[in-house]
């Protein structure tokens, strides 16, 4: 029997949609045109009532300070995970599949040890990880990973007790057989509010793997702890809870326990989407908005050259969305599940390729760059993690 922990309703209302121009190149805080707007809605002050339910609108503008600097010499990192007590991060290596921790206080860097096979290639490796929901009393870590056949979750014991490097349980696979490719694996996993798991999946370059739904590519997932399709599923008896996505790198809840994925295009519109259960966000058939009313369409679209998307971070009514490619910290104010306003670009050029943003409390969150994954050029020769203060 599948025991479904702390589950809470999801209550996701329609998405608006929001069309937005290529960005400028300039620098921190600019922000694109005006934004055209379906149906009714106000523009981007906070004071503004939403349209989905009278909520107030985040402020159209706002700011980005960078705190410190927490820890360098990182190595192709990808997925980055809180500890509960607040005294370290967990950061995954996709290239040598190795989890880390860093202590916040003194950026130290400790292995914990090798996640076993993991086979690297291209886009692919270890991917991102995930606490588990009571990881104070089982300590378990999961992680989504590339492996010789497929891309698939584990989850692994961490015992602290045990020397450096090996303080890392043998994988126990919960749930396999997610198509892999030298590109497009997706890889990054969350646990939601309602306590199951969502795993965001690429096409891995078989574009019509999107629109099957017979197959995990192209697909945001809804599992269980223990890796079961979730109960409540769209889907009977199918771990399938959106399709018809190209590359999902970025997860994140607002405060109301809706979802928002962030999705790689191909040549030309870059995603952020809310989530429906059930709902087709239209790739391959339509990239960015579309005019069929069968796509849901982008909250927000940028061009692949500003944006190239990977992790995202819900913070005080925004959504936080760190670009590869694009090289630059966007910041999407959020009224309900619309735009509130253009997105403003901030760090742009200033860190290289951002790969992942979690949020650290308060008003602030984590940003991990991503300049040794083979397409960046550091200029040190390593990756770090910013703590910033966002507004």
């Amino acid at each position: 029997m599948i025991v479904q922990r702390r589950v809470v309703p999801a209550v996701l209302v329609a998405v608006g949609v929001l069309v937005v121009a290529g960005c400028s190149s300039g620098g921190g805080g600019e922000g694109l045109p005006t934004p055209s707007w379906a149906g009714s809605g106000s523009g981007g002050s906070s004071a503004s009532a939403s349209a989905s339910g009278g909520e107030s609108a985040a402020p159209a503008k706002g700011s980005v300070k960078v705190v410190r600097t927490v820890a360098t010499g990182l190595k192709s990192p990808w997925g980055l995970a809180s500890l509960p007590d607040g005294s370290g991060l967990l950061v995954s290596d996709r290239d040598d599949g190795t989890i880390s921790r860093v202590d916040v206080k003194t950026g130290k860097v400790t292995e914990l040890g090798v996640v076993s096979g993991v086979s690297a290639a291209g886009e692919g490796g270890l991917l991102g990880i995930a606490l588990s929901p009571d990881f104070a009393s089982d300590h378990m870590i999961y992680a989504y990973f590339t492996s010789a056949s497929d891309n698939r979750i584990v989850r692994m014991l961490w015992d602290e007790r045990k020397p450096a490097g090996e303080q890392l349980g043998a994988p126990d696979t919960i749930f396999k057989g997610i198509p892999k490719g030298f590109i497009h694996n997706g890889g990054r996993i969350a646990f939601g509010p309602d306590g199951m798991l969502y795993a965001g999946t690429g096409e891995s370059g078989q574009r019509g793997l999107a629109q099957d739904k017979k197959s995990l590519g192209g697909k945001i997932l809804r599992l269980t702890p223990e890796g079961e399709p979730a109960p409540g599923n769209p889907f009977s008896d199918s771990p399938v809870y959106s399709y018809g996505h190209r590359n999902v790198q970025g997860l994140a809840w607002d405060d109301k326990q809706r979802l928002f994925a962030s999705e790689f295009g191909q040549d030309t519109w870059d995603e952020l989407n809310a989530i429906k259960p059930g709902a087709d966000y239209g790739w391959p058939v339509a990239e960015g908005k579309s005019d069929d009313p069968k796509y849901v369409n982008p909250i927000a679209q940028w061009h692949t050259d500003d944006a190239s998307p990977s992790g995202i971070a819900y913070v005080d009514g925004v959504i936080w969305m760190a670009g590869l490619k694009g090289q630059r910290l966007w910041r999407i104010p959020l009224d309900g599940t619309t735009a509130a306003a253009a997105p403003q670009a901030f760090l742009t050029g200033e860190y290289g390729r951002l790969r992942t943003v979690v949020a650290a409390g308060g008003d602030k969150v984590w940003l991990v760059t991503s300049n040794t994954d083979g397409r960046g050029r550091p200029k040190s020769g390593d990756d770090r993690i910013l703590e910033l203060q966002v507004r």
